[in-house]
């Protein structure tokens, strides 16, 4: 009965393994090891790697789909839990993400809430020059969506989104949060490079110092 969290964008696992283990999953140490060879923390996640992963994301679009699957379940079953999905903006390319978008709609999945990481970037450019994804709120609501923008870095914005999406009436809920890719840290902010790039010893402890940490 519990609610299902779905990190459909998998590359940002390094953020999901550290809440997991913020919340005492697997020791914190364990942390160091992300992306080692032979590590249990993979740069994508795989089903059962630590604690509090199940299933594998990182293939984009899919994670939407198992999401509906989760949520069409609890429907049948009469259960309340929820299932919240997290995907990037260039993940909206798949056509997956629009298939299983129709299907929400149509099973009237109200327990389902997307959150779209509109940063604008995704691996080659800026999302909106390699397909047209604007105005990709309204394209959630033409799918049959409640769909809401909203500032992605203000935690109480965030959060009233998030109330809002049991007042949906039936519909599925689509979050756009609007971001900034390296948002924190001037010389990563908004610089596509770091989607690739690993911070030298330099660059880290400098980071580090912007963000007030020892």
């Amino acid at each position: 009965d519990r609610d299902r969290f779905i990190l459909s964008k998998g590359h940002a696992a390094a953020v999901l393994y550290a809440t997991l283990s913020e919340f005492g999953f697997f020791p914190e140490s364990q942390l160091a090891d992300f992306g080692q060879p032979n590590s249990k923390l993979p740069e994508q996640m795989s089903p059962g790697c630590v604690p509090g992963v199940e299933a594998a994301t990182g293939s984009l679009g899919h994670g939407l789909s198992l999401g509906l699957g989760m949520a069409l379940a609890a429907k049948i079953q009469g259960r309340s839990y929820r299932v919240c999905i997290v995907v990037g903006d260039g993940e909206c390319n798949e056509g997956a993400i629009w298939e299983a978008a129709m299907f929400a709609a149509s099973q009237r999945l109200d327990n389902v809430t997307v959150i779209v990481d509109y940063n604008g970037w995704q691996g080659t450019g800026r999302s909106d020059a390699i397909l047209a994804l604007k105005p990709l709120a309204r394209k959630w609501e033409a799918f049959g969506w409640n769909a809401v923008e909203t500032d992605g870095h203000d935690f109480v914005c965030l959060m009233d989104a998030l109330r809002g999406c049991s007042t949906a009436d039936g519909r599925p809920t689509a979050v756009v949060a609007h971001t900034v890719k390296g948002r924190g840290i001037s010389f990563m902010e908004d610089d596509n490079n770091w989607h690739y790039r690993i911070p030298n010893d330099d660059e880290l402890q400098a980071a580090k110092d912007e963000l007030g940490q020892v």
